[in-house]
């Protein structure tokens, strides 16, 4: 390789840590909003409860003086208003979400730094950067900021911003210190046209899955916070577990179609490269199996009896089997598809 090649890869290497720097200090400034979420559900149930609390004094002074109304003067109450909600408590302020927002920042920030790292080294190797288990992990991280970010346009997700950037820092971190190969020539069956379409749909499934994954945890915690009233308190701030089981399902619902091509695709070029459609290939197999998996998780969102805790245990399970097919299989299991780039 030319040494400005080698030397466009090592500014590729410095730009991935310090995109994983900034996000470091994204999963912190989330994680503070989450704590302040916390806070301030706290303080605005108590505020609520001693505002029901007070009432319930004026009503009881109220009717030991022969009146019906309060002690300020008020109107009769509303037949059904014994029960004040906790979020309509007198004085209550929507939080600001600073901390949130900066998340956001830092999460922007770190996602040109990355976008950055994957177009240099995709340079300095005269191809696309996906070809092998590091490269892969570069492109599908950033994928997966990608899918966060352009979510946030439509969807006030940053409750998310925690896991999403925990997770990236997480895998890219890992790859990084794992995966890292020197820029070596492609092995010739991955010259073709399928690795810059294969792939790519590959990791933009990945990247729809692992938001999909974000909400089904989250679901499962907020519908035990709703059943005995037990949870962190920044869950009191977050939608209902039936409105985070839905936006999973959509989330998976287009991963499920990425994914499916993927198949489909791998097929294609299977063929080509080797003259058969499918060879059970370990990761052919796999691949099959995640999709198994995904499409019993849809089937049981659909069917009434297992929406809930155990539609969103299939979302789980069905995202560590792609974590699983990316790192346990390409590593340990020897195949056809033997393109990590470790030795």
């Amino acid at each position: 390789m030319p040494d400005a090649a080698l030397t466009l890869d090592s500014v590729s290497v410095l730009l991935v840590w310090t995109a994983i720097a900034i996000y470091a200090l994204a999963f912190v400034a989330y994680a503070i909003d989450l704590a302040r979420r916390s806070a301030s559900a706290i303080e605005e149930r108590d505020a609520a409860s001693g505002a029901v609390r007070a009432e319930a004094r004026e009503l009881v002074g109220a009717a030991a003086g022969g009146s019906t109304t309060s002690a300020r003067g008020a109107g009769p109450v509303a037949s059904g208003s014994d029960s004040v909600s906790w979020t309509q408590a007198e004085g209550a302020k929507k939080p600001r979400l600073v901390w949130a927002r900066l998340g956001t920042v830092l999460t922007v920030l770190g996602f040109l730094f990355h976008l950055g790292a994957t177009v240099t080294r995709g340079i300095a190797a005269e191809r696309v950067p996906w070809s092998n288990m590091y490269e892969f992990a570069l492109t599908g991280t950033l994928l997966i900021i990608a899918v966060y970010l352009a979510a946030l346009v439509r969807s006030d997700l940053r409750f998310l911003g925690s896991l999403i950037t925990g997770l990236t820092v997480l895998l890219l971190g890992g790859a990084t210190l794992a995966f890292y190969v020197e820029i070596v020539p492609l092995m010739d069956p991955l010259k073709s046209v399928w690795l810059v379409i294969h792939v790519f749909v590959a990791s933009l499934a990945t990247a729809l899955f692992a938001l999909a994954f974000g909400l089904s945890v989250l679901q499962l915690m907020q519908s035990r916070r709703e059943a005995k009233a037990k949870g962190p308190g920044f869950l009191r701030t977050l939608p209902r577990s039936e409105a985070l089981e839905s936006l999973a399902y959509r989330f998976t619902i287009i991963g499920f179609m990425f994914w499916t091509f993927t198949l489909i695709a791998g097929a294609i070029w299977a063929n080509d490269a080797w003259g058969r459609y499918w060879g059970f290939d370990t990761k052919e197999v796999w691949t099959f199996v995640i999709w198994v998996l995904y499409a019993g998780y849809i089937h049981a969102r659909a069917t009434r009896g297992w929406r809930g805790s155990r539609s969103a245990w299939l979302s789980i399970i069905g995202f560590a089997a792609v974590l699983f097919n990316f790192t346990i299989v390409n590593m340990f299991f020897k195949g056809l598809h033997a393109y990590s780039g470790l030795s």
